[in-house]
Order: C-alpha cells, then sequence, then structure tokens
C-alpha cells in the first residue's frame, strides 16, 4: 500500500503499472477499489506516453468488469481533450480512443474516432498511416456487419498500401477482404484473393491466418476434405516456424470448426478427415495424435458406430486435451430427468 501511495505521490506512472496486479490482489471491498481507481484516474491525466495509455487501458477492463465501462472510455475522451492543441499527440490520443472503442466492442463510435482522425491524418499527408485508418475502419464496418462499406473502405487502404510499397499491410488486407468476400458468400473473389496471397513471398502469421479463412471458404463450400487440408497446413506452418502463438491461434480454429461440425451432427466429416490432421503430429507431439484421432472415433460413437473412444480417450495424458474432449461429447447429449 505505501509503495502505492509513493508512486501516486511521485506522479510514477510506470511503477503503477509494475505493481498494479499485486496492489489490485490486496484490495478488499468494492469502495477500496472505487476509491483507488479514482487516485489512478487522476495520475493517468499527468502521465505521458505509452504509460498513460496502458493505464488507462487497465483501468477501463477494471470498469467494464464493474458494468460501468463509459466511465473508462470518458479516461481516453479526457486524454484527447487534454492534447487538443499539440497535433501530434492529438493525433497519438485520438488514435488510441478509437482503438479503445474497437477492443471494447463498440464499433460505431470506434469508426467515429477513427473517421476524425482520418481528417488530420489527410491534412498531414501521412499516407501510410491513413491506409491504416481506413482499414480499421473498414474492420469496424465489418463488425457492425456493414460488409460492403467494409469492401469499399478496405480496397481503399489496399490500393494505398500497395503504392506505398508496404507489402505486408498489402497482404494483410488482401486477407480482410477475403473474409468479407466470404462473409457475402462470394467464394470466388475470395479464393482468388486468397491464392493471390499465397503466391506472394510473406510472413508466416499471413500464412496461417489466409489458410484459416480459405478452410472457412471451402467448409461454406461443403469441400470439408480441402477445408480439414487448410486447416493442417496452418498447424503444420505453426510447428515450422515453432511460434506458440500461431500454434494457439491454429488450434483454436481447428477446435472451432469441429465443434460447429458436431453442432451440426455431421460426424463424418469429422472422422473421414481428421487421420491426417492426427499424422501431422506423429513426429511431434504424440498427445496430440492421441487427441485428434480420439475426436475422429469420438464422431463415430455420436454416429453410433464401432469406435475405440474409450480406451484413446483414457490414453491421453494432457488434462487439457481431455476437457475439451469433454466438452465434444456434451455437444448433443440428452440428460434424462426421471423420477424427480
Amino acid at each position: 500500500m505505501e509503495e502505492f501511495e509513493k508512486a501516486l505521490e511521485s506522479k510514477n506512472c510506470q511503477k503503477i503499472l509494475e505493481i498494479l496486479d499485486d496492489y489490485l490482489e490486496k484490495i478488499e471491498n468494492e469502495n477500496e477499489l472505487r476509491a483507488f481507481l479514482e487516485k489512478v484516474e487522476t495520475l493517468i491525466l499527468k502521465c505521458e506516453g505509452p504509460d498513460a495509455y496502458e493505464l488507462a487501458h487497465e483501468i477501463t477492463h477494471i470498469y467494464a468488469h464493474l458494468g460501468e465501462l463509459d466511465r473508462g472510455m470518458e479516461i481516453y475522451k479526457k486524454l484527447a481533450e487534454k492534447y487538443k492543441e499539440e497535433r501530434e499527440k492529438y493525433l497519438d490520443a485520438l488514435y488510441h480512443l478509437a482503438d479503445a472503442y474497437e477492443h471494447f466492442g463498440i464499433p460505431e463510435k470506434a469508426i467515429e474516432a477513427y473517421k476524425e482522425l482520418l481528417k488530420l491524418e489527410q491534412e498531414v499527408g501521412n499516407k501510410r498511416e491513413e491506409a491504416l485508418t481506413l482499414a480499421h475502419i473498414a474492420i469496424n464496418y465489418a463488425d457492425l456487419g456493414e460488409v460492403e462499406k467494409a469492401i469499399t473502405t478496405m480496397k481503399k487502404a489496399s490500393e494505398m498500401f500497395n503504392k506505398l510499397g508496404d507489402e505486408k499491410n498489402y497482404l494483410i488486407s488482401l486477407l480482410d477482404l477475403a473474409h468479407f468476400y466470404y462473409e457475402t458468400e462470394d467464394y470466388e473473389k475470395s479464393e482468388e484473393l486468397i491464392a493471390r496471397i499465397l503466391k506472394s513471398p510473406r510472413d508466416a502469421e499471413i500464412e496461417v491466418n489466409t489458410k484459416i479463412v480459405e478452410a472457412e471458404v471451402k467448409a461454406a463450400q461443403e469441400d470439408f476434405k480441402r477445408a480439414f487440408s487448410a486447416l493442417r497446413a496452418a498447424l503444420i506452418k505453426a510447428l515450422e516456424v515453432n511460434s506458440e502463438e500461431l500454434f494457439s491461434i491454429g488450434f483454436e480454429a481447428i477446435y472451432e470448426f469441429i465443434t460447429e461440425l458436431f453442432d451440426e451432427k455431421m460426424y463424418k466429416e469429422v472422422y473421414e478427415n481428421i487421420q491426417e490432421l492426427a499424422e501431422s503430429f506423429e513426429e511431434v507431439n504424440k498427445e496430440y495424435v492421441k487427441f485428434f484421432t480420439a475426436i475422429g472415433e469420438l464422431a463415430k460413437l455420436k454416429e453410433g458406430l464401432d469406435n475405440n473412444y474409450n480406451s484413446i480417450y483414457e490414453s491421453i495424458e494432457v488434462n487439457e486435451l481431455k476437457e475439451l474432449l469433454d466438452e465434444l461429447k456434451k455437444i448433443g447429449a440428452t440428460v434424462l430427468n426421471i423420477g424427480v
């Protein structure tokens, strides 16, 4: 507690960030929490640079948990107001305001803030920042379900990235467009963009995410063999570059895809296509071999076919993988309350 008070008194924002989690654990009731939030709010407006926005982010998350997200967003608005007369700092503050609206799931407000930012960037003539802001606006249009607006706006951003020679952001914009076209069921256009991205030199993150979008398109076309193949390619790429983050993205996409198939009782599509996925881990991790094999056997069990689900399930040593299988097994299960 004393350390926190000293950091407040010396306006040491970085120190507050360092001790924030430990301090929060010591707070015993809501009144203490609110008193703490008010003190930190006051400090944030005296902070400069990234520390101010990082603290604002942490405090806004707490207000969101309290059901008072607007109170947290007011901090970002006050920071923007603070820098109204300092162009560069105001641009930065507007970006963080828009980004916070986007992060906390308020796309209409995010668009408003990004559009205000866009006008100022156009005045300054910073084409790269302008393109990035357009891309953000497009993504928020998509979140609102206004996919045609998202496509039009992302095309503008994509053209700018291409002219600027910003290859990475150009490919990311093409990937976003591929996803938008998938949402409008224009699968031909989506596949055309995916092929263009995969033809270009690219980093692993773009390749993994492109393969995930390709899987969505193939599944929508009921080509489940190729959908599984695309997801397998995403995981293999993540393994090649030894990236835990990319592996998590790929694994979550696969599990979500399989969950949707179980929801739709499309068990045959699972057990006919999952074995190649399991075999990808033969030389890497036997637990994943057993996990994906078990999913195929569970699909057979759900369809009333002979299966080895129980024996494979029992052989799995990683509890987290067993828990995921338990969740899949619950899908479509009926509980009969007899004699209650």
